[in-house]
């Protein structure tokens, strides 16, 4: 254990034994940084107080090596005052007993020029000393606005240094897992947000914080960050969540600046919800489920370092967003989970994906309506179905996607690798969209674009409208496949796809159990440099009197 002190010795009372004692007028040093200002203020100070010392050390020396109050023939020597009295200096100012911080003429020997020399150097040294250790001056590090990183209380008189620290210990959390904390991440929230310099709302490592629904408003005075040490686990009881709420879990809505990370756990708890899925069982009404984590109307947003697991159904949704960066996401959840995409962006822009493992039932990938200026990369999908555009114009609706770049991606045994999927009826666009450099194995459907998407109870009637797909580029696609139709474009009768690229591709049977094949329906497209298999040879399809397998 580090000291700080000057150390003074007392002979033992055995005088066989050649060992000395500590006092107690030493600083110690434990779990302790210096701040940035404790540095310079040690530079200045330590000169004077190793002067002192010397000085007390010769002083000491010429009165007969007595301290604390003890001669060294071990008697006292000022057991008592000169009429016999209690000297009474226990309550000194620099000790609580012997001697310590007086200096009478006896002590030094009648010298009064040494006494009055180094009780002026005392005094002249005592405003430095409150200076050094200032409240503030030693600080515990993460010691923040009194709670310190472990979120245990470090004392009134802590001041914050860099970001303030609010730990949800502090404000009530059990970390049990059993005991509701959603109040206390509440608390924690509230407080942080309202700090005027960087916040850090920490879930300290290896507890389990039980919520239910909670949803953390911005705006905030400064940015926050939620520091997941240990994990957030949803309640177990589908009655916590009412029919008006079910679709969330935790939801960060209006924030600026907000950062997620930590390496912990975000646990959705959805083998409570699965089974109530009409997925599952069909005899049962179609419901929705929370998602796991929410952002609405959030802008500079980074999320990273978390493993996402089992949530009640979507992972990750970002909604209404503006420059996300989603990164080193670990998401988990069993091949037959129902509606467990694991990242949903919808009416965002300017969104970033990258280094995320990515194991659901279903999409890996979502992309939907309003999305714009979107780069995925480095993203290993599968179990699931896929990275998907998608889908579009349910209900009759508008959607408007573009500027979509999906790079560098690795498939395991996925539904569908690069897909595109709109309903009839629907109306807009999806333009502008590229999958490249992507490597498959035994994925069902490589590449797919469907215009006649339905994932409804009842089958959908055909209509004449439709979400216009268009300059889209499938490049560097290579794999394996378990079916023979290894590229699908089913294009709109009424709106017909158009400006599709094929580029560098080869897809083989898994197996190598025959040759690959590709259907088109209502598809302008074009090829460049080897394409494997050879585009449309299944079937083509004539439009208007247009020949459209190859313009």
């Amino acid at each position: 254990m580090p000291w700080a002190c000057s150390l003074v010795t007392t002979p033992s009372s055995n005088p066989t034994r050649k060992q000395s004692n500590k006092q107690s007028n030493c600083v110690r040093w434990h779990k302790l940084a210096l701040p940035p200002m404790a540095s310079p203020r040690l530079v200045l100070v330590a000169p004077l107080l190793a002067l002192l010392v010397v000085s007390a050390g010769a002083l000491e020396s010429a009165g007969g090596t007595t301290t604390n109050g003890t001669s060294a023939d071990g008697a006292s020597s000022l057991a008592s005052s000169a009429d016999g009295a209690d000297a009474g200096i226990g309550d000194g100012p620099l000790g609580s007993s012997g001697t310590q911080g007086v200096f009478t003429l006896d002590r030094y020997g009648g010298d009064a020029l040494a006494a009055l020399t180094l009780a002026s150097r005392l005094v002249f040294a005592a405003p430095l000393l409150a200076w050094l250790f200032a409240p503030g001056a030693l600080e515990a590090p993460g010691t923040t606005n009194g709670t310190s990183v472990d979120g245990a209380a470090a004392g009134t008189r802590a001041r914050p240094l860099g970001s303030s620290v609010f730990a949800l210990d502090r404000y009530g959390a059990r970390g049990d897992g059993r005991h509701d904390d959603t109040q206390a991440l509440a608390r924690a929230w509230k407080a942080a947000c309202a700090s005027p310099r960087p916040a850090v709302v920490l879930v300290p490592g290896g507890r389990r914080y039980l919520l239910k629904l909670v949803t953390l408003h911005g705006p905030c005075r400064s940015g926050v960050t939620l520091a997941v040490k240990g994990t957030l686990v949803a309640s177990p009881n589908r009655a916590d969540w009412s029919d008006r709420d079910r679709r969330l879990w935790i939801v960060f809505r209006s924030v600026s600046k907000l950062t997620i990370n930590g390496g912990g756990t975000i646990d959705g708890n959805g083998n409570k919800w699965w089974p109530h899925s009409c997925k599952i069982n069909k005899a049962l009404p179609c419901k929705e489920a929370p998602t796991a984590l929410s952002f609405h109307f959030c802008t500079n947003l980074r999320v990273e370092d978390l493993k996402i697991v089992n949530s009640q159904q979507i992972h990750v949704s970002v909604e209404d967003c503006t420059n996300v960066q989603l990164a080193r996401l670990s998401i988990t959840a069993p091949d037959t989970s129902p509606n467990t995409d694991g990242i949903h962006i919808t009416r965002s822009k300017d969104v970033k994906v990258t280094d995320c493992k990515i194991k659901t039932g279903d999409d890996c990938i979502s992309i939907e309506h309003g999305t714009h200026n979107l780069h995925v990369s480095k993203v290993v999908c599968g179990p699931g179905h896929g990275i998907s555009i998608g889908s579009l114009g349910d209900d009759n609706s508008r959607a408007e996607v573009s500027g979509i770049n999906i790079d560098t991606v690795q498939l395991y045994g996925t539904t569908n690798g690069a897909r595109i999927k709109t309903y009839q009826g629907g109306s807009g666009y999806a333009k502008d969209i590229t999958f490249q450099n992507m490597i498959m194995y035994s994925v069902k459907n490589p590449i797919i674009i469907d215009q006649n998407y339905c994932d409804k109870n009842n089958p959908c009637k055909e209509q004449r409208s439709a979400v216009e797909v268009s300059n889209v580029v499938f490049k560097n696609i290579r794999g394996t496949t378990i079916t023979e139709d290894a590229i699908k474009l089913k294009c709109s009768k009424h709106v017909p796809c158009h400006g599709i690229t094929l580029q560098n591709i080869d897809l083989k049977m898994q197996g190598g159990k025959g040759a690959t094949e590709s259907t088109c329906q209502n598809a302008k497209w074009r090829r460049s440099g080897t394409v494997i298999p050879q585009p449309c040879t299944a079937k083509n399809y004539e439009y208007e009197g247009l020949e459209l397998s190859s313009i």
